[in-house]
């Protein structure tokens, strides 16, 4: 197995260096030497190395979007676009069988050329380890898929499947074959190579023999840091060019700042109210339509976003671009009082509801909905849990929490915890008729038609489901004066962060 064992030095550790090796006497660093500096959402108590594991931090996942190429990614319009697969095809009139066609320039940094023994080792790593990464890649047979040649492979589905792009973007880390232990970085053919590393920093360097068009900048520094408000002002002190995912209020504090700039990602924010349907009371549809419908959603968005989003109808990702057209829904407290009374709670419910501060606004959510939904009967205790373990005490484990979905797609977001046997069915949701109809799409290839379908199965789970998704929000993040190109797309687009400028 080829690995990269890093020291740490004083300069990983430390935000305030604008570039190791920079110039002395403060004078301004070249383009060559330009470096960002990014702040992100990261416990470094949970920092790992392993790309395929569970990971817990977006400063982990941003690294591994810089150093391991990945087959495909989305655009800032959420379409599928070639990273390290220059195409995909079907093999099959069944589409069950693709063929998967990878660039034939990529290598590793110790110059070893990337193979499809390279990544149909990696996709069989990462399903392997699905009950630590949501199951993700669970659509694919890979005992049945196979290399065909050096840059080839067929890679089998374990149903018709029209979405094969999209389930193979932005997480697929490909590494070398043979690195069964990914207990400290090792080696990828992604734009940047690792440096130095502790929990909390990380710092990149350019990697020159990458097959993409090399970046601005030359250094990449990332530091963990689970404070939303610790972030923005790590940007406001010139101690960071970017600080991801900061909270409205800090929005609003530097709008029309010449200093530091407001970057919005529209729709990437989701902070659903999640309730299992297999846990009383939840498994009463009345029940779980009376909470939908005790929330007055336009307050919820003002309060939480500042006006930085749009009250939701439920529907899991209403910026797909199949998403079907939907009013939110209207707060209506008397039909929500008689469908407690129809199901036998005319006294009331008492709940309580798990929130945490891991992202902003997530606490001041579940307590400003404990007080509406109090008004309906339903009261409500909040608890909140410390970031560091609400991921794996609370989430998927307690049966009313609030999840964070922003920009996840709504296909393999379906197949992860929709269908009755996913790997993270948090809600229980179990309708095989509903299973059929999604099915039934992701077989049809053409795409109008199978939009038109997946539009519908989306409304059904908005209108029948335990996700409560009373608003969408933009995604805030921060940046330097003279830092532009930052990703606004939706889900994991944000990560890609090498075509940013840095002025020098």
């Amino acid at each position: 197995m080829r690995r990269l064992l890093l020291p740490v030095s004083a300069c990983a550790a430390l935000l305030v260096a604008t570039a190791c090796g920079g110039e002395e006497g403060g004078q301004a660093a070249s383009a060559e030497d330009t470096t960002l500096r990014y702040a992100a959402v990261g416990a470094p108590a949970a920092t790992t190395h392993d790309p395929h594991g569970r990971v817990g931090n977006e400063s982990d996942y941003l690294r591994f979007a810089m150093l391991y190429d990945v087959l495909t990614v989305t655009d800032e319009n959420g379409a599928v676009q070639p990273r390290l697969a220059e195409s995909w095809e079907p093999a099959t009139a069944d589409l069950d069988l693709w063929t998967v066609t990878l660039r034939e320039d990529a290598a590793f940094s110790d110059g070893e050329a990337v193979t499809a023994d390279d990544v149909l080792f990696s996709l069989n790593r990462i399903q392997g380890k699905g009950a630590e990464n949501n199951g993700r890649l669970s659509v694919f047979d890979l005992e049945s898929s196979s290399v065909v040649d050096e840059h080839t492979l067929e890679l089998a589905t374990r149903q018709p499947y029209a979405e094969v792009g999209v389930a193979l973007a932005s997480l697929t880390f490909v590494v070398p074959e043979g690195s069964d232990d990914i207990t400290e970085p090792v080696v990828g053919s992604g734009p940047f190579v690792l440096e130095e590393h502790d929990d909390t920093t990380a710092v990149l360097t350019r990697n020159d023999d990458w097959w993409g068009e090399a970046s601005d900048y030359r250094t990449l520094q990332i530091s963990a840091m689970p404070d939303p408000g610790a972030r923005a002002d790590a940007v406001a002190s010139g101690q960071a060019d970017v600080a991801g995912s900061v909270a409205p209020t800090a929005a609003q504090q530097h709008d029309g700042s010449e200093e530091v700039q407001v970057v919005s990602r529209p729709g990437g924010v989701n902070y659903p109210l999640v309730m299992n349907t297999d846990t009383e009371p939840f498994d009463d549809p009345d029940v779980r339509e009376a909470v939908k419908l005790a929330l007055d959603r336009e307050q919820l968005v003002d309060t939480v976003f500042l006006g930085y989003g749009e009250p939701g109808s439920d529907l899991l990702n209403p910026q797909e671009p199949f998403a079907p057209q939907a009013e939110p829904v209207e707060r209506d407290l008397d039909r929500a009082r008689e469908l407690l009374e129809s199901s036998g709670h005319g006294d009331g419910v008492s709940l309580t509801l798990h929130a945490t501060n891991a992202y902003p606004g997530m606490e001041e959510t579940a307590t400003l909905a404990a007080e509406q939904l109090a008004e309906a009967g339903i009261e409500v205790e909040v608890e909140v849990g410390p970031p560091d373990t609400y991921w794996s005490e609370v989430w998927n484990v307690e049966p009313f929490y609030l999840n964070s979905l922003g920009g996840n797609g709504f296909v393999d977001f379906a197949q992860m915890a929709l269908v009755a046997d996913g790997p993270i069915n948090e809600t229980g949701w179990d309708d095989p008729e509903w299973e059929e109809e999604l099915a039934e799409a992701l077989a049809t290839e053409d795409e109008a038609r199978r939009h038109s379908m997946l539009g519908d199965v989306q409304q059904h789970v908005a209108e029948e489901g335990g996700y409560v998704v009373w608003g969408v929000g933009d995604g805030l993040d921060l940046t330097a004066s003279g830092v532009t190109g930052l990703p606004t797309g939706p889900g994991f687009n944000r990560l890609f962060v090498e075509r940013v400028e840095v002025a020098g």
